[in-house]
Formats: structure tokens, C-alpha cells, sequence
């Protein structure tokens, strides 16, 4: 059962962050007003860096002549957003943002809600893996951290942002590639994590890149899991580079409840390729240690397909899921 108060709160939210359905040259009959942007999660994670980020790049450009309100909805890593999705207005001015492989791995642990009935309408970037170290550590290389992690398995201690994230399905395919074993805290989220670092509870972070960008003048990145490096960090070699073939992080886009049109889902996915492709957008999300993608409403379950096949077996490993 659902408290009053909470539902009220949430639609507001929910309903006020669907204006940015109307966003890009204003049509006539389209919705006018402040948009707000509902991010499920607490403030200070990968999401809510993203979102304030660009809050004003959004503001400065013609794709969103209206004023932008992000508002942080947190509670159970994004379930409780995400389980109560359905029960939200479907004419467009209902969205919220979404992460994989959270929305994969929760239904499978008990979540309120189905993979399935979020109406993903677009993926416009993703989050790369990253190992992360204090600037003072004496690992500096990855090589430096693999060869204790041989000699002595279990005394290299990782933080990341809790079970069944992805950067807890990072370190389980570290380890089972290296046949070697490495100590996992979990925390409660991206700031958590890398706050244990900081605070030297734990020897390195299986973090992203946007950690490596807020925290620059504390943390340095030993490894990045990308095809080519990140332009923010040409230093930096790829996993690939040093002999693992590992790409990949957590992947971020936006939902529709599950009974909206596809007229309406097809209209959203077109604005949100239309921002992805603006130049400044896309610069600013790089300097943000982000790497843009745009993929659109068609090709959405292709690629949600595509991360389930890869992240199951992973779960499983971790014993996170049966």
C-alpha cells in the first residue's frame, strides 16, 4: 500500500517531469512550463552528477526554452520510483530515468516491479567501469594492483555502490578473469563508495568515470572499460589495452509507463536523440567523464536484450540471483 502523502509527491514529480516530453521547438497545443526532472536516486551518485551538471546547458539552449527543477526521488537503489511508475498519467507527461542493470537484476531479487513494465523509450549515455585509487596509493598501475591481488587474494579490499550494481558485476568479472579474489564493500551508492576511498576504509573503487572527474585532485583512474580512451583522460589506458577485453558500465535513459502510446514513447525518444546529437550537449557530457550514446525507441530492446545476456551470468557468479 501506497501512503497518500508519497503517491501525491511522487505524481507531482513524475507529472511535472513529463513537460520535457514538449521540449524542443514548442508546438502548437504542446504543454508549456518548468520541468522536472525526477532522478531515482539520492543526491551525489553518477545520476544526480549528470542531471546537475547539464542543468544549465539544457537551460541555455533552444531544445528546452523552460526552466529546469531536479528533484532526487532515492529509496531501495531506484525501486520505489520505478515500482510505483505504472500507476502515473500516460499521455506523455510522465517520465523517469532509468539504469541498467539495476532495472535487469531488481525484479529478479524481490523488486516491486517487472523489467518489462517500464516503457523504455531511449539510452543516451553510459557510465564507463573504472578502477579508482588514491593519488597517494602505492598501486600505480593496474599491473601493480593485479600482482598483490595474486600474491596475497583477498587483501586488495574494492568499494562500490552496493550488491547487484554494476560496479559489484565489474569486480565479479575481474576476479573470475584473473582467477584471483579481491574484498567487495558495498555501499550505499556511487558517493558512498568513493567516500570510503577517500576516508581509506578500502584500497581502490570499482567506480566510473565521472567519480574520477569530481574527485580529480584525490583519485587517480588505473584502468577504464571503453573501446578507445576517454578524451577526458588520454593518459589512461583501456582494459582492452592491457589485455582484457572488458567494455561496458552503467547505461542510463529514460521511461514512459507501460500503457503510453507508441506515438507518444516514438515522440520522446525523437526529442531525446535530438538533445543527444546537440554538440554542446554531447562536450559537456564528455567533460562530465560520461560517454554519449542515442539509442532510440526501436532499437531499445535489442540493445535491453543485449545487457540481460550479459549481466545474468555475472549475477549468478556473485550469487546475487538463483
Amino acid at each position: 500500500m501506497i501512503h497518500k502523502t508519497s503517491r501525491s509527491i511522487l505524481t507531482g514529480l513524475l507529472i511535472a517531469v513529463g513537460t520535457i516530453a514538449s521540449m524542443g521547438p514548442v508546438s502548437a497545443g504542446e504543454p508549456k512550463g518548468p520541468v522536472k526532472f525526477a532522478i531515482p536516486a539520492g543526491p551525489g551518485g553518477a545520476n544526480d552528477l549528470l542531471i546537475r551538471g547539464i542543468k544549465k546547458i539544457l537551460e541555455s539552449t533552444k531544445l528546452v526554452p523552460f526552466q529546469v527543477r531536479v528533484k532526487n526521488l532515492k529509496g531501495g537503489g531506484g525501486a520505489v520510483a520505478w515500482s510505483q511508475l505504472n500507476e502515473m498519467p500516460d499521455d506523455g507527461h510522465t517520465l523517469i530515468g532509468v539504469n541498467l542493470p539495476h532495472i535487469l537484476l531488481q525484479p529478479l531479487r524481490g523488486a516491486n516491479y517487472k523489467t518489462e513494465d517500464l516503457g523504455i523509450v531511449h539510452i543516451f549515455h553510459y557510465t564507463p567501469h573504472a578502477i579508482l585509487v588514491r593519488e597517494e596509493s602505492q598501486y600505480k598501475t593496474l599491473e601493480d594492483l593485479i600482482n598483490v591481488m595474486n600474491a596475497k587474494p583477498g587483501k586488495v579490499s574494492f568499494s562500490g555502490s552496493g550488491r547487484g550494481t554494476a560496479n559489484h558485476l565489474a569486480q565479479v568479472w575481474f576476479d573470475g578473469r584473473l582467477q584471483a579474489k579481491s574484498a567487495y564493500n558495498d555501499k550505499k551508492g556511487t558517493a558512498a563508495s568513493i567516500a570510503a576511498l577517500l576516508d581509506e576504509q578500502v584500497d581502490a573503487s570499482w567506480s566510473y568515470t565521472t567519480g574520477a572527474v569530481h574527485h580529480s585532485d584525490k583519485l587517480r583512474m588505473l584502468a577504464v572499460a571503453m573501446e578507445n580512451r576517454h578524451p577526458k583522460f588520454p593518459d589512461v589506458p583501456t582494459f582492452r589495452e592491457l589485455g582484457y577485453d572488458f567494455v561496458g558500465g552503467a547505461y542510463r535513459g529514460v521511461a514512459v509507463p507501460k500503457s503510453t502510446t507508441e506515438k507518444v514513447r516514438l515522440k520522446i525518444s525523437d526529442l531525446f536523440g535530438r538533445i543527444s546529437d546537440d554538440p554542446v550537449f554531447k562536450a559537456r557530457k564528455s567533460k562530465l567523464g560520461f560517454v554519449p550514446l542515442s539509442i532510440g525507441y526501436k532499437d531499445v530492446a535489442a540493445f535491453v536484450t543485449s545487457r540481460r545476456v550479459e549481466y545474468l551470468p555475472l549475477a549468478r557468479e556473485a550469487g546475487i540471483i538463483e
